[in-house]
C-alpha cells in the first residue's frame, strides 16, 4: 500500500495541521514529523502522534520525509517554500483554499511533485482536531501520481474530493468565506440585536443554535429553494416593513444590510413558488427604498 511507505511531515503546527496530521496518522498514513514557528508547537502536535519527530527546523522536516503538507498561512506558504531545498522524487503539498500550485512553483522546479489538499471545513481549535473531518470535501490539484495519493487520503479519511481548475480556487474560497465566516458574521449580529432586550449573549447564542442547526438540516435534507422560511418566503411586506422601522430606531447600520440580504432572498422566494410576481415587486420596492 502507497501509505505503508511514505513518510508524511508536517510545516506548520496549527489547527489545520494538528487535524490533518491526527486524522492521517489514524488511518495508517504515517506522519514522521513536524516543525513549525515555534518548536514548542511541534512539540505539542508530535506529542499526540505516535513516532512523530519535531523538528527544530524547517529543513529537518522536508529532508526526513516524502511527502511535505505546508499547513502554514496562506502568506507565509510562497516563503516557506523557496526557503527549503527539494529534490526529484518529493512530494510537496498546501492547504490553502485560495491558492493553486503556481505558489509553492519553487519546489516544482527544483524537481518535486507539488499539489493541493484543501480541506472545505472549519477548524476553530485542536482540542478536537478530528471531529469535523469526516464527511468533508477536499479540493484537490495535483499531477500523478500525487493525484492519486491525494485521493486516496481523501477517501480513508470518510471525505469526497473535487478538482476544480487553478483560476477557479479563488471564486471557489470566497464561496466557502460566505458559507462559514459570514455565518459567524450573521449570528454575531443576530445576537447584538439581543442585547436591545437585555439577553447576555451566551443565552442568545444558545437560543439561536436549534434554528441555526434547523435550518442547516433543511439544507440538507430538503435543498433550497424549499428550505427557505420566514417573512419574505411568505411574501409578508407588513414584517418586513415592521423589520425596517425597529432596525432604524435601534441599529440603523444595520438597514443597509438587512436591505441587501433581503433583496438577495427574493429569487429564492420567487424559486420556492410561494410568493408572485406582485408580491416580489413589492418586497423589492420596500426593499430598495
Amino acid at each position: 500500500m502507497i501509505n505503508d511507505i511514505i513518510k508524511i511531515g508536517f510545516i506548520g503546527a496549527g489547527t489545520v495541521a494538528t487535524a490533518l496530521a491526527t486524522s492521517l496518522n489514524i488511518k495508517g498514513f504515517p506522519v514522521t514529523a513536524v516543525s513549525s514557528r515555534s518548536l514548542e508547537s511541534a512539540r505539542r502536535l508530535a506529542r499526540v502522534i505516535k513516532d512523530c519527530k519535531p523538528c527544530s527546523n524547517n529543513q529537518e522536516t522536508a529532508d526526513n520525509v516524502e511527502l511535505v503538507f505546508i499547513t502554514t498561512p496562506d502568506d507565509v506558504i510562497a516563503p516557506v517554500a523557496s526557503q527549503l531545498k527539494w529534490h526529484t522524487g518529493q512530494y510537496v503539498v498546501h492547504c490553502s483554499g485560495a491558492h493553486s500550485t503556481e505558489i509553492i512553483e519553487s519546489a516544482r522546479k527544483a524537481g518535486a511533485t507539488v499539489g493541493v489538499f484543501h480541506p472545505l471545513q472549519t477548524f476553530a481549535i485542536t482540542s478536537q482536531p478530528t471531529d469535523n473531518i469526516p464527511g468533508t470535501t477536499f479540493t484537490i490539484e495535483a499531477d500523478e501520481p500525487l493525484l492519486g495519493i491525494l485521493k486516496s487520503m481523501a477517501t480513508a479519511l470518510r471525505g469526497r474530493y473535487i478538482e476544480i481548475k487553478p483560476d477557479d480556487k479563488v471564486i471557489y474560497h470566497t464561496a466557502a468565506v460566505f458559507a462559514c465566516n459570514y455565518l459567524v458574521t450573521l449570528v454575531k449580529i443576530a445576537t447584538d440585536l439581543w442585547q436591545n432586550f437585555g439577553i447576555p449573549r451566551e443565552q442568545a447564542i444558545k437560543a439561536l443554535i436549534p434554528i441555526l442547526r434547523g435550518t442547516i438540516n433543511n439544507i440538507d435534507t430538503i435543498g433550497i429553494p424549499r428550505c427557505l422560511t420566514g417573512p419574505i418566503a411568505r411574501g409578508d411586506t407588513g414584517t418586513v416593513s415592521k423589520h425596517l422601522s425597529a432596525l432604524q430606531k435601534t441599529t440603523p447600520n444595520l438597514v443597509s444590510t438587512y436591505r441587501e440580504l433581503g433583496l438577495k432572498t427574493i429569487p429564492i422566494a420567487r424559486a420556492k413558488g410561494k410568493i408572485d410576481d406582485r408580491q416580489a415587486e413589492e418586497l423589492e420596492a420596500l426593499l430598495i427604498k
